[in-house]
């Protein structure tokens, strides 16, 4: 069976930037593959606090995984990140979405941030 013909029971979100390189890779292989998914624009429809908690808990390196530390936003913030609480992180990121890495795809129980064919194949499987 193809993987594009399995039968998912969970939902997979997509959060996406339409100017984003690594997400229009992305998009292209969910089409070529035949994956459902809610879009979600990151900017527009930023993951709440609680989501944001969610998929940091998905992660291996929490919240270095998630972070954009290299963007020019994240360099321009006043703030030290070690000296804010987990709240505080959560609604910053939250509030500025653009310091998310991207794109970010979930099924609820495993996190795939940026465009790798090769997680999202074992997503799906």
């Amino acid at each position: 069976m193809a993987v594009a013909e399995r039968t998912r029971t969970s939902k997979i979100t997509f959060f996406t930037y339409p100017s984003c390189t690594s997400c229009r890779k992305a998009k292209a292989w969910l089409a070529e593959n035949g994956v459902n998914y809610e879009e979600r624009h990151l900017f527009k429809n930023p993951p709440t606090a609680e989501e944001l908690l969610d998929m940091i808990k998905m992660t291996s390196n929490g919240l270095d995984e998630i972070l954009s530390t290299r963007s020019q936003r994240f360099k321009n913030l006043d703030v030290d990140i070690n000296d804010m609480s987990v709240k505080q992180l959560l609604e910053m990121l939250s509030e500025e979405p653009q310091l998310l890495k991207r794109p970010i795809l979930t099924d609820g129980e495993n996190l795939i941030v940026g465009y790798n064919s090769s997680a999202m194949k074992n997503l799906l499987s």
